[in-house]
């Protein structure tokens, strides 16, 4: 499997996988870890604590503020998996971990057909380093 470690960390959680980008700003209310964007298909859904699995970020740059600021309230998601590195979320996590020390790991995955199985799961733990990357079902 291609995958690479954007942001370091360890975590794990249920796995919820988003049926399309989502924009932090704007779209995620930090202060209840929820999907707000009312026309995102998953209006509603709360990403705290979960393993999400999205294909890329959307939107403005405002976003890294508003993912940094949900980990430092603990309502962020326990890790991200990307398909497309993203910048802004990649930004955003490392903020936090920064300013805050609380890890979020990221991590892009550029085998579609491995990240499509891997977001079917129901639990997943993150290993994320700059030497190691391992993505299991915890035990």
């Amino acid at each position: 499997m291609s995958a690479r470690s954007l942001v370091s960390g360890n975590a794990a959680g249920p796995v919820l996988a988003l049926d399309e980008p989502l924009s932090f700003w704007g779209g995620f209310d930090s202060s209840s870890g929820k999907v707000i964007d009312r026309f995102h298909t998953q209006h509603g859904a709360c990403l705290s604590g979960t393993v999400l699995f999205m294909e890329r970020g959307r939107g403005s740059s405002s976003g890294a503020s508003v993912l940094a600021e949900a980990i430092r309230l603990g309502t962020a998601p326990a890790s991200i998996i990307l398909l497309d590195e993203d910048a802004i979320i990649t930004t955003g996590a490392l903020v936090a971990q920064m300013l805050y020390g609380i890890d979020c790991p990221v991590v892009a995955i550029k085998d579609r057909a491995a990240w499509e199985r891997l977001s079917a799961l129901p639990r997943l733990a993150v290993e994320a380093g700059a030497e190691r990357l391992v993505i299991t079902p915890p035990e």
